[in-house]
């Protein structure tokens, strides 16, 4: 240890949980007293150097909705130094929010800070998550990030976050070196006696000599250089606005020590030149595995699953479906990219990502209002995609395909993730339109388009060769509808619709598949019925809209429809195939090329990989047990042993026979204990820590009624579950269990940029008898052999069990009735009484995901797919099947279509989630003039050599960007 003089470097902040405790309005009504307080302490009291506003530039914001008129005092204190703001926009739970929306937040903060010029704070700053992602540091060195400061992760913990005794700490010191799997470095800082070691420093001299007395030496305790780091806040701390004076006190009591109101870069630059050379270097993910694993806060992923699903909608509609065919638009069609209307729909859907909104660990009042936030940024994302959709469908060439001469519909199907896919679609078309104000009343529009004779029998879905597909087909008559043109007052109208599904097949990545649905052949006449009904109906130009001859005919609207993995509910035929192919094998079995299926009388299956042979056996049980934890912390009653539906009758029926989908449904009636006995309710009020509680459940129950629906679609990789639980039981929770087989010491989890390796068995120190994970979209479990992989949507928590079958338990629910934490906070919509759903995906494979491509099959998963029904017969320069981007590249994932900011250029993101090195190869349709490599900021760094394609090494886990100009 150096022997330089000691210096205490305080640095005031306070970590501003946006909600929490209290509603966000209540939370935001103390901000704004805060920043008053705080620009006056500047005004008056120049000794009052800088304060740091908890790295999220959100707070701004916040002030300047309710007080817009001191932005001028605000910008100068920022542009001064005094008032040090980002990186982030805010801070967020790193593991339940994508990779995707994690670099958002770093690229919206540094934008909302550059508006203050170049004054952006370059502090990694993670106070408060609950574990930190692995990929961080690599995340960090591409934003020109050097360093992360954290509160959790890498040492043991307790309640109220006191710092434990452990001759195991993963660092000695509170300084180290954390390392991404790529090799990015930072030097990693913890906050090892938390980020408030130095609020409320006293002025008064004897209340400062105990103080700083403890302080200090708890700061040596694990400092590496002299130089301690002091935190002067805590959660929604007050400014402490007589700090110089408190400052004036500790140099009197302690001259062997510096005291100075400092910031992160000063104590940075300090500590750097003073860094030992023994400093451990930490990997990977920080999770706190060496604790005794009840401070963690993982079941943070389980509360209020229902946030989670919200989550990953709306993420998935900004990610998968408004930036990237926003781009295309801009692209094809020269549509305006709407910057704008994207950082709104990010910034309202990110205002629901701290730590304690996303993870459901907040009062009831807070997560009522986050649903309304989910709700905005969808809507507004889905305006984004329906626009860029019209844009797209109205280039799109259908007269150029012979086939689809006679036609009265066509359908675009999209695919905006990284690989060509295919997928059950479901989609309502317009086979005929008349606007108000055409004929003389409503009631003869509707008799007009009732009497359009809609041929369904024999009508055929055609490919853009011509070939039929199978489909079903539905009359849905006649509905009403309207446009909203850009020059003129709304155009309501009626139109005549059919729903028509059917599996799309090898859409391409980054691209779609257009295709045409032609009606059936009048059997008097020999020709279709609604050309014939077209051409003989009174006032036909306003009839069969877009059909060529016919003056006056309005184009046909053109639409978004986000589409789920359901099946169809449309009872009609398997339209242009004479002998469909059922999927069906027997009462209750079903195959395709790759699994096969058969159901137990308990609604259990049995999965066999058709391309290793391998059988899995007894896959969907669902588990049941009591929780008498909180929203941070699971806790299984002492001695329970959990319900299962193991052998449970169920009742299975067949909903769905297609040649492209077959469903079975099964519906189970559980009769489960109502919830914890009475003496629960006393723990709770006593604030009794979770690990020392003893109630059990009560013997009284209720019925939980689970309707599952298990679906194969021809194409499908894994079989698909839906989950429907209607919940009137309280303090428990529910799991699915997918027993393995696979013998293996570790698994993998998706998380951010990355699939995770992870140990199974716990570390020796962990004592919690559960060890439930986090996991982005997917775990697996495998061997050389065999193994699983479970993907889910907005389903974040699972554990793999060490019962000598490698099973992978996922959370479906998990009911409980208090905030927890520091105080007696009842939360009893937390219960989550009610109808929950679950969506999940099962592929058998073997070796891990990565090694078997899998993770291909559970990304797509996560994207939805996008209709658009352009024009039939129109022309235009995009073709009926089209990629605006091809690409190649072993262990690649795609995770982000967009254009820059600055420039426009066409950025795409890709991170390699293999340990090894591999090659990007990527081919625009369009020519771009240059392409470049780029920052996770969107800065363009190296030019590629000119040619197509474009090729790049990328190296193990690496996180690769390129820039296309076009």
């Amino acid at each position: 240890m150096t022997t330089q003089r000691t210096t205490a470097h305080l640095i005031s902040h306070t970590h501003w949980d946006r909600e929490w405790y209290m509603s966000y309005e209540r939370h935001h009504v103390r901000l704004i007293e805060l920043m008053d307080t705080l620009l006056d302490t500047f005004d008056r009291d120049p000794n009052y150097r800088t304060f740091f506003l908890d790295g999220q530039t959100i707070i701004l914001d916040d002030y300047l909705q309710v007080r817009p008129e001191q932005a001028e005092q605000l910008a100068r204190y920022i542009r001064e130094g005094r008032l040090i703001i980002g990186p982030w926009y805010i801070l967020q739970d790193e593991f339940l929010t994508s990779s995707e929306a994690n670099v958002r937040n770093l690229q919206i903060g540094h934008q909302d800070a550059a508006r203050y010029g170049p004054v952006v704070a370059k502090i990694g700053y993670f106070p408060d998550s609950f574990g930190n992602i692995g990929q961080a540091p690599q995340l960090f060195a591409q934003a020109g990030i050097d360093n992360a400061f954290f509160g959790r992760g890498v040492k043991p913990t307790g309640f109220n976050n006191q710092v434990g005794e452990s001759a195991s700490f993963e660092s000695p010191y509170s300084e180290m070196i954390w390392q991404a799997p790529d090799g990015s470095s930072v030097l990693g800082i913890l906050f090892a006696n938390w980020y408030n070691n130095g609020m409320e420093a006293p002025v008064d001299a004897e209340e400062a000599r105990s103080y700083w007395a403890k302080r200090l030496t708890d700061a040596r305790r694990f400092a590496s250089t002299p130089h301690l780091l002091f935190m002067n806040g805590c959660d929604h701390q007050p400014v402490q606005t007589d700090l110089p004076a408190a400052l004036e006190t500790a140099r009197a009591l302690h001259p062997d020590a510096d005291f100075v109101h400092g910031t992160f870069e000063d104590y940075l630059r300090l500590v750097r030149e003073s860094l030992p050379e023994d400093l451990v270097t930490i990997q990977g993910e920080l999770r706190s595995q060496r604790t005794d694993g009840w401070g963690t806060l993982v079941n943070t992923a389980s509360s209020r699953i229902y946030l989670k699903q919200l989550n990953q909608h709306g993420q998935a509609l900004l990610e998968r479906g408004a930036e990237p065919l926003a781009a295309f638009a801009k692209l094809s069609a020269g549509k305006a990219y709407p910057h704008h209307l994207l950082t709104y729909a990010w910034k309202t859907l990110m205002q629901n990502h701290p730590h304690d909104s996303i993870c459901g660990c907040s009062v009831d009042e807070v997560h009522r209002e986050m649903t309304a936030r989910f709700a905005k940024s969808a809507e507004v994302a889905g305006a984004i995609i329906d626009d860029s959709l019209a844009a797209i469908a109205s280039s799109i060439d259908t007269a150029s395909v012979p086939a689809w001469a006679d036609c009265g519909a066509a359908i675009s199907v999209f695919n905006t993730s990284g690989w060509a896919r295919s997928g059950v679609i479901e989609r309502e078309l317009e086979v005929a339109r008349i606007y108000f104000g055409v004929n003389p009343s409503l009631p003869d529009i509707i008799a007009e388009l009732e009497r359009l004779p809609v041929q369904i029998a024999g009508s055929k879905l055609l490919d853009e060769q011509g070939l039929a597909v199978p489909a079903r087909v539905e009359d849905l008559g006649v509905h009403f509808g309207y446009d909203l043109p850009r020059d003129r007052f709304r155009q309501p109208y009626m139109a005549r619709k059919i729903r028509v599904a059917f599996e799309a097949v090898d859409v391409p990545a980054l691209g779609y598949r257009t295709y045409a649905w032609e009606p059936g052949v009048d059997g008097e006449h020999g020709a279709s019925t609604l050309a014939l009904a077209a051409k003989s109906a009174p006032n036909a130009t306003s009839l069969a809209p877009g059909a060529e001859g016919m003056p006056g005919a309005a184009p046909l609207a053109v639409g978004v429809e986000v589409q789920h993995e359901d099946a169809p509910s449309a009872v009609g035929n398997n339209s242009g195939s004479t002998a469909p192919r059922s999927l069906l094998t027997g009462p209750r079995s079903m195959a395709n090329d790759y699994v096969s299926v058969t159901l137990h009388e308990d609604g259990s299956f049995d999965l066999v990989d058709r391309t290793t042979g391998q059988t899995y056996a007894g896959l969907g049980v669902y588990e049941d047990c009591g929780d008498i934890g909180n929203e941070y912390v699971f806790r299984q009653p002492d001695g329970e042993k959990p319900l299962t539906t193991a052998g449970l009758p169920a009742n299975i029926r067949l909903l769905d026979d297609e040649s492209y989908r077959a469903v079975f449904e099964i519906t189970r009636e559980w009769a489960l204990p109502s919830g914890a006995e009475a003496a629960f309710e006393e723990e709770k009020r006593k604030l009794i820590y979770v690990p020392e509680r003893t109630s059990k459940r009560t013997d009284a129950t209720v019925d939980c009624r689970i309707v599952t629906r298990i679906s194969l679609d021809a194409h499908g990789r894994g079989v698909h579950i839906h989950s429907e639980i209607r919940n009137e039981a309280k303090d428990h929770r529910i799991r699915m269990l997918f027993p393995s087989g696979a013998a293996a010491d570790h698994h993998w989890a998706d998380s951010i940029f990355e699939v995770a390796r992870r140990d199974t068995r716990p570390a020796e120190e962990w004592i919690n008898p559960s060890n439930c994970q986090h996991m982005q979209t997917f775990a697996s479990v495998a061997d050389e052999r065999r193994g699983l992989t479970v993907a889910g949507k907005g389903l974040h928590e699972y554990e793999v069990l060490l019962d000598g079958r490698g099973t992978l338990a996922l959370t479906l629910l998990r009911s409980v009735s208090e905030l927890g934490d520091w105080g007696d906070f009842p939360t009893p919509e937390a219960q989550c009484l009610g109808v929950q759903t679950a969506e999940l995906t099962v592929y058998p494979h073997a070796d891990g995901p990565v090694t078997s491509g899998i993770y291909v099959e559970a990304y797509n998963l996560q994207t939805p797919w996008f209709t658009a029904q352009p024009p039939v017969r129109q022309s235009g320069p995009l073709p009926p099947v089209h990629q605006w981007v091809a690409w190649e590249g072993a262990s690649l994932a795609l995770t982000s279509v967009k254009l820059a900011a600055g420039t426009c250029d066409l950025m795409l993101r890709w991170a390699n989630l293999a340990s090894e090195p591999t090659t990007l190869s990527a081919a625009p349709s369009f020519a771009p003039y240059r392409t470049f490599t780029s920052s996770i900021l969107e800065e363009r760094l190296a030019p590629l050599d000119s040619g197509a394609p474009a090729t790049l090494p990328v190296g193990p886990a690496k996180i690769v960007t390129l820039a296309l100009e076009y």
